[in-house]
């Protein structure tokens, strides 16, 4: 459990009173349009969705790919060994072999260098998103004790008649205020996000073959086993 986990019942219930609020309408011209037009979406259903974004997942599939690369050396190992042949087949096989070895493990194109690239990007999405949660946190802890959360929980709590109390233009105001500080955080941690891919996009693309370049093999001479 993080920061984040700790202040999530206390958050929602606030975002919920805001989002309660908003619906009615955000005063004209407040910072907190551009921030609704671009999320799409009220804070606390941005809060929720955002909630369930974990950093542990992303790191352990980064650790068993890594895994995976030790698959990959003995493959190549196997490839490297002397071969006890010579003559027109051999050097056939030698130039796959060489090609096969380059496939593999040779450069950041290669099969392990994209196991590595594709790790390294699982790090850097476990990273961001324990940052992210982080700074959610924070941004959640300020507002929490802000005198626009009073505001929002008086106009949006049940008098002892019962009946709620009419959503004026002043609480209104305070919940958009809210409402821009919570999502600003969203905006920033979704701009890390589409950075990262951006970022890593071309070391995840696809390792292509590249076979061997090499005449045609002629086979009018014998092929010779051993040295």
């Amino acid at each position: 459990m993080d920061a984040l986990d700790r202040l999530a019942e206390p958050g929602l219930d606030l975002l919920r009173r805001v989002d309660t609020l908003l619906a009615a309408g955000a005063p004209e011209g407040h910072r907190v349009w551009p921030l609704l037009r671009r999320m799409q979406v009220l804070p606390g259903e941005a809060v929720r969705a955002f909630l369930d974004l974990r950093p542990e997942p992303l790191a352990g599939a980064g650790h068993t790919v890594r895994r995976l690369v030790r698959g990959y050396d003995d493959v190549s190992a196997t490839l490297a060994d002397p071969v006890l042949w010579s003559g027109p087949g051999a050097e056939a096989y030698g130039q796959t072999r060489t090609a096969l070895l380059h496939h593999l493990d040779e450069g950041p194109e290669s099969l392990v260098g994209r196991l590595e690239s594709t790790a390294g990007y699982a790090d850097a999405l476990a990273d961001w998103v324990e940052g992210s949660r982080l700074a959610l946190a924070r941004a959640l802890a300020d507002v929490l004790r802000s005198a626009e959360a009073v505001a929002v929980v008086a106009a949006t709590s049940l008098p002892a008649g019962g009946a709620s109390r009419p959503a004026s233009g002043g609480p209104r105001v305070e919940a958009a205020e809210i409402a821009a500080r919570v999502l600003a955080v969203l905006c920033v941690a979704y701009d890390g996000a589409e950075t990262l891919v951006r970022q890593w996009a071309p070391s995840l693309a696809e390792s292509p073959w590249r076979p061997a370049v090499a005449g045609r093999t002629r086979y009018d001479t014998g092929t010779r086993v051993g040295w």
